[in-house]
């Protein structure tokens, strides 16, 4: 991305809530993106979601048009990210930092994240028993229990896990919130680890990163934007330490076409 960004006049009029109006210099950029919330809309449980059928396209000629530099960074596994859009396969960072692929044609490798302790993940998977609307997603490395069904055991959920934590202060272990959301893990790693070390490898390395986010987890990536020379943009509210933030997913991916339609344009 160029030192001077160059303002959309189609963004200016306010035709796409653009964040800043900033339409970067693709040869020197690399997108990061978050998925749920940020790319699609929540639903009641992550399978439900529903991937509009334009979304994959538009992140396939963006991948194509940055030379690859193009990531997914979610706290899904990269076996459901892989679902979600198949039969397209992306770079991405999954389970919050616990995975990794550099570019479409490599194989998933690990970032050295520990399996949580057995003992331990049955006690936190012991909490969704307080309610069948809570979900139980085992990953391995953490354990998310998802109550968008049982908002009314939110508090539950959160004092369940605090005891957990009271009578095992030395586990290893993070909690982070989310959107009707409590995701365990063990410590060591995040997004932005993973983010790191994504940058370190082609064809990432080099280019600024624009990383689009929306919840808690997206955060420690917003902080470390600045150290990459890069920027963050936040959906949905505007978190601390970013440039900008997009109203809604819908809008994340209108700009993400229309950063296509600048390139036409100009080509012409």
């Amino acid at each position: 991305m160029s030192e001077n960004v160059t303002p959309s006049s189609k963004l200016e009029k306010d035709i796409l809530p653009a964040p800043a109006g900033i339409v970067p210099d693709l040869d020197e950029t690399a997108l990061l993106l978050d998925i749920d919330g940020t790319l699609i809309e929540l639903a009641p449980t992550p399978r439900d979601i529903i991937v509009p059928p334009t979304l994959g396209p538009t992140l396939l000629a963006l991948h194509d048009r940055l030379d690859g530099a193009l990531a997914l960074v979610s706290g899904r596994s990269l076996t459901d990210i892989d679902v979600i859009f198949a039969p397209l396969q992306f770079p991405a960072v999954g389970g919050h930092g616990a995975e990794m692929r550099l570019s479409a044609d490599n194989e998933a490798v690990d970032t050295h994240a520990p399996p949580m302790d057995n003992d331990l993940k049955r006690r936190f998977i012991a909490i969704s028993q307080l309610s069948p609307g809570i979900l139980l997603e085992d990953k391995g490395y953490s354990i998310a229990l998802h109550y968008r069904l049982a908002p009314q055991f939110e508090r539950a959920i959160y004092e369940a896990v605090s005891a957990i934590r009271a009578d095992l202060p030395e586990a290893p272990i993070d909690v982070l919130p989310g959107k009707s959301v409590v995701e365990i893990k063990h410590k060591g790693f995040t997004k932005a680890t993973g983010v790191r070390e994504l940058m370190n490898h082609a064809p990432f390395s080099g280019r600024r990163p624009i990383f689009i986010g929306d919840d808690v987890t997206d955060e420690s990536v917003f902080a470390i934007m600045p150290s990459f020379r890069g920027v963050s943009f936040s959906v949905g509210r505007r978190a601390h330490g970013v440039s900008g933030h997009f109203k809604a997913p819908k809008d994340v991916r209108a700009w993400l076409t229309q950063l296509l339609d600048d390139e036409a344009l100009a080509a012409e």
